[in-house]
């Protein structure tokens, strides 16, 4: 019989923890899932027959529509807060001193440690229907409780935090680059913007990647902002959810939409982690 490797057994508590403290719970919240819900309680009974109609009921209409908001959302916001945070942590490793990158690189820390609720509502007093912009909205013909721009305003309230985490991991990978190979394109006759997209982005792909995924995960899984946001016209995946659990007690109902959100971001990720490696070896083929 095989002992087992010193590094194993040291790997043993952490892992015990993570089954107990997150499989545990998936697979209760399976079970919960497959449960029959009768109304007027609080979850499904204990003797509950099992079955397949709250995953049956994310098929209607009403429920396509908050897995598509919630999706298209995310990642629109995610690939424009990853156009914003690439150049910002590009200016911040190349041209900031050691001091005033350290100055900044502490900003956008705090910035991402600062209360949500505080943040969300500066955004709301600054696009809100009570903010500087209404009053503009208004003169062009537009309602600030117009469904389009509420999307456009949570955007831009899950931008604050998409922002600081993409450029913090976008900064470990800009510094692992050998300026010397802009230059090196730049002495060669190509324009600066033309040296950056043949050079800097084809080398920063796993950095990028890395900071999409980051992305992309919170702002699927976003609560406060939606929910502050939204004004009850855009909600996601996480308020159905919340609603399912607290509001209507359907227990069933939650767990069901709390799996199929978390299968949904896996295999996000996973195709988009496949996508951009499968162009990066056609890339080192060619």
């Amino acid at each position: 019989m095989m002992k087992p490797s010193r590094s194993g057994m040291l790997a043993l508590p952490g892992a015990a923890l993570y089954a107990a403290l997150f499989l545990l719970p998936m697979v209760a919240l399976g079970i919960e899932s497959l449960r029959l819900f009768t109304p007027g309680r609080v979850g499904a009974a204990p003797d509950a027959p099992f079955t397949l109609l709250n995953y049956a009921e994310l098929l209607e209409p009403g429920f396509r529509r908050f897995f598509f908001t919630t999706l298209r959302v995310s990642f629109v916001t995610t690939v424009v807060g990853l156009a914003i945070a690439f150049p910002l942590a590009y200016r911040i490793v190349r041209s900031f001193s050691s001091r005033w990158r350290a100055i900044a690189i502490g900003g956008l820390v705090t910035f991402i440690f600062l209360s949500a609720v505080v943040k969300t509502y500066a955004v709301e007093l600054s696009l809100g229907s009570v903010g500087p912009v209404a009053p503009l909205l208004r003169a062009v013909g537009l309602s600030a409780n117009n469904s389009t721009y509420i999307e456009f305003v949570v955007g831009a309230g899950l931008l604050q935090f998409i922002i600081p985490i993409a450029a913090l991991t976008l900064i470990g990978s800009i510094q692992n680059l050998d300026p010397r190979l802009v230059e090196a394109a730049q002495s060669l006759g190509a324009p600066t913007w033309k040296s950056h997209l043949s050079t800097t982005l084809p080398l920063s792909v796993q950095g990028l990647l890395a900071a999409f995924l980051l992305s992309f995960t919170f702002a699927i899984s976003a609560f406060v902002v939606p929910m502050i946001l939204g004004k009850g016209r855009v909600q996601f995946l996480s308020n159905m959810i919340y609603n399912r659990f607290s509001e209507v007690a359907n227990y069933p109902s939650g767990a069901a939409i709390s799996l199929v959100t978390l299968v949904v971001c896996f295999a996000t990720i996973y195709l988009v982690t496949r996508l951009v490696t499968a162009r990066a070896q056609a890339r080192g083929e060619g």
